[in-house]
């Protein structure tokens, strides 16, 4: 029958690898789809019931459309006055930065991870060529983007958007996803590894937004907006003239890069990078004599590049955060920002406050993707090798979970001091003591899903990472939902980002600061505890 032929074998294999692929980037599509849902319903819904007037909606345009530090955040803004306008400014700029991210991890997740692992030498082993494998993995990426967009746009049907409209807003920022995944691609060819493949996307990702941030906040550089996925969906004027035709940039640079990248994969070996790997140089036992030392050694390169791209970007809002000014906002719409999760931003200080507030969810994804590359290490059963020998299960965990604290006050304390440098340079004169409790504003609550993520991987493993991340999402949306549908006080005490304090604008908070670190405290000891009782599991 045909269906024994080895041609017919050969395409249930293919079929067999499209399906896996999808399921292997599943948990965190699914994740994106949810909080692309969420913020895009959040956004035009909270402003209609803000500026419920004409008169305050263009109070608002001319008070917030030449910020320069809310262009920084959300990019070029276009006829902000209505809602659809203010959509496309809102939620367009900020989940472009996350649609990056996204393609980002996955693009590594699909290509690097996978032959690191040797999951894909298995699977060419079989009658599968590579060819078929970079197809499986571009639809998996074509797949993942489709579902961001579908979240994306349910969110903003949700919040009253016109469908045509919706969708459009929907696709410019969806067509991040493919870049970004494609440069992805690019950096797993060119790096020997993992680590090195998420460094090289990251830095690429990074100087991206950058160019963008460049292009929207300095007068005669908005040509660099022709250089970046970002400032592409900028250019495809959601709700303000659309340009469909920049829909061939992302097209042309997407293909562009997987081209090059399959080039690559053609002419290299599985489990090697063009660039050199490290155990390729003289070895050296730095680092080697203790748990911690060896955790920091294999961090290192993340901690440096999570700490340089915060600072840098702490120091650039520092110095445009004079351009905030109250320009007669009445008191009544300054409690409707408010309620938008914008929090008070109209002053510098309380500009650099709402920063600092934000940060301080980037310093919880960082202590959350430590445990997780815990988790990494006991699913490539690597800490089964090192629990060979003398060496304390508590100890290890203790060693790594105290590696994410310090790593969190590390970008803390980077983030403080290239604030107060750039608030400087920018005129405004805060002093130093008080960034530095800005910066240490970031740790409680980075100290709680600290725990509660050692916490989660202490139970279920597997799920360690969804259940973290899931949680810290949840968390931080809730502040913004709650607010915004009028739950009760006690409600919205629940996450704990709902107690950091807007500092330097506010005192430090230190009774909810001491709460918060108690807990994370906690559950870190029950994690260790718990860890030590159950088995090793496998990937």
């Amino acid at each position: 029958m045909s269906a024994t032929t080895p041609r017919a074998r050969t395409r249930t294999a293919e079929q067999a690898l499209v399906r896996r692929r999808l399921l292997d980037v599943r948990v965190m599509t699914a994740a994106c789809a949810y909080v692309f849902a969420i913020y895009a319903y959040v956004q035009p819904s909270g402003y209609s019931a803000a500026y419920k007037t004409t008169a305050e909606r263009l109070a608002f345009a001319r008070s917030f459309a030449s910020s320069k530090g809310l262009r920084l955040l959300y990019g070029l803004p276009h006829d902000v006055a209505t809602v659809s306008g203010y959509a496309a400014w809102r939620v367009g700029g900020v989940l472009a930065i996350f649609a990056a991210i996204y393609g980002l991890l996955a693009g590594v997740r699909l290509t690097r991870t996978e032959e690191e692992s040797g999951r894909l030498e298995l699977v060419l082993a079989a009658p599968v060529a590579r060819a078929t494998v970079g197809v499986a993995t571009l639809a998996a990426i074509g797949a993942g983007t489709a579902v961001v967009w579908v979240g994306q746009l349910a969110g903003l049907l949700a919040g009253g958007l016109p469908f045509g409209g919706a969708a459009y807003l929907a696709l410019a920022t969806a067509t991040v996803v493919p870049v970004c995944a494609a440069i992805a691609v690019l950096a797993g060819q060119l790096a020997p590894n993992r680590g090195l493949a998420l460094q090289l996307g990251g830095g690429a990702v990074a100087i991206l937004f950058l160019l963008r941030v460049l292009a929207d906040i300095v007068g005669g550089l908005g040509w660099l907006r022709w250089l970046t996925p970002l400032g592409w969906a900028e250019l495809l004027r959601p709700f303000a003239g659309a340009q469909p035709a920049v829909l061939l940039a992302p097209a042309a640079a997407t293909a562009l890069l997987v081209t090059l990248a399959a080039r690559i994969a053609m002419i290299r070996d599985i489990g090697d990078g063009l660039l050199p790997a490290r155990d390729r140089s003289e070895p050296h036992l730095r680092l080697l004599g203790s748990l911690f030392g060896l955790a920091l050694r294999n961090q290192r390169g993340t901690l440096i590049a999570w700490t340089g791209t915060l600072a840098v970007f702490s120091f650039i809002l520092g110095t445009i955060a004079k351009s905030i000014s109250p320009a007669d906002i009445s008191k009544n719409l300054q409690r409707e920002i408010d309620k938008l999760g914008t929090g008070s931003i109209l002053t510098p200080t309380g500009y650099i406050a709402f920063i600092f507030s934000f940060l301080a969810l980037f310093a919880c994804v960082f202590v959350c993707l430590q445990v997780a590359a815990a988790r990494r290490e006991e699913a490539d059963e690597r800490l089964e090798t090192l629990l060979a020998a003398p060496v304390g299960r508590r100890s290890w965990l203790a060693g790594r979970t105290a590696l994410a604290l310090l790593g969190a006050a590390t970008i803390a304390v980077a983030c403080a001091v290239c604030g107060w440098a750039g608030a400087r340079t920018g005129g405004v004169h805060l002093g130093f003591g008080r960034m530095l409790e800005a910066g240490a504003n970031m740790l409680p609550v980075a100290a709680v899903f600290l725990g509660l993520a050692a916490l989660a991987y202490a139970v279920a493993p597997r799920w360690s990472g969804p259940l973290s991340y899931g949680l810290l999402a949840v968390s931080y949306l809730w502040e913004l939902v709650g607010a915004l549908t009028g739950a009760p006080r006690w409600l919205l005490d629940i996450t704990p980002f709902a107690h950091v304090g807007l500092v330097p604008a506010e005192p430090f908070r230190i009774l909810a600061a001491l709460i918060m670190v108690a807990i994370g405290v906690a559950a870190a000891g029950a994690a260790l505890e718990l860890f030590r009782r159950r088995d090793l599991v496998g990937a």
